[in-house]
């Protein structure tokens, strides 16, 4: 049994309508709809959501716990959102906001220039080096990261590079001098 999939989803702000197999999840934050398969019989009582299934399978629980995690993400976005810290680490690396799009310094010979996806802000201190990634679509924020960290990933030498917040950077030990 999956045990993911029989924990009950708690929402207080959000909310849930259920029509057929479409969750229909609205709040302060955003609002999604999220299609369930047919094996999976949505409940809501009080301020809980509970996924039942009709027939357990090995499949089914799988489909089960996936589409619990799904849900519960939406929820969780539309009332609270989510956030990822991303830092720069460098000597003259920087990003700054222009209108709608984002310029990246990255110690390339050009600018690289972002366009922030509707649905996801970015918030950069004055230095340019600590950003903070906030958007109601976990899925979106994830891509929003990777996109950024892409365009200079961290460097296990000296260690420079654009780091999210969580990332374990394995540091090298660089060339040594004989004697």
């Amino acid at each position: 049994m999956s045990k993911i999939g029989r924990k009950p989803i708690a929402f207080s702000t959000a909310k849930i309508e259920v029509s057929g197999k479409i969750l229909k999840i609205a709040g302060a934050k955003a609002s999604f709809e999220h299609e369930l398969p047919e094996v999976i019989v949505p409940h809501i009582s009080g301020k809980t959501l509970q996924l039942e299934l009709k027939e357990a399978t090995r499949e089914n629980r799988v489909l089960w716990g996936l589409h619990r995690a799904l849900v519960a993400n939406k929820v969780k976005g539309v009332e609270t959102g989510f956030e990822t810290k991303v830092s720069i680490v460098g000597l003259g690396f920087k990003a700054q906001p222009v209108g709608s799009k984002f310029v990246f310094s990255l110690g390339y010979t050009h600018k690289i220039d972002l366009e922030c996806p509707k649905g996801v802000t970015i918030e950069v201190d004055k230095t340019g080096q600590q950003l903070v990634v906030k958007s109601a679509d976990k899925f979106l924020l994830g891509n929003v990261c990777d996109a950024i960290r892409s365009f200079r990933p961290p460097e296990p030498y000296k260690g420079t590079g654009i780091i999210r917040q969580g990332d374990v950077i394995v540091r090298k030990a660089g060339k040594t001098k004989s004697a």
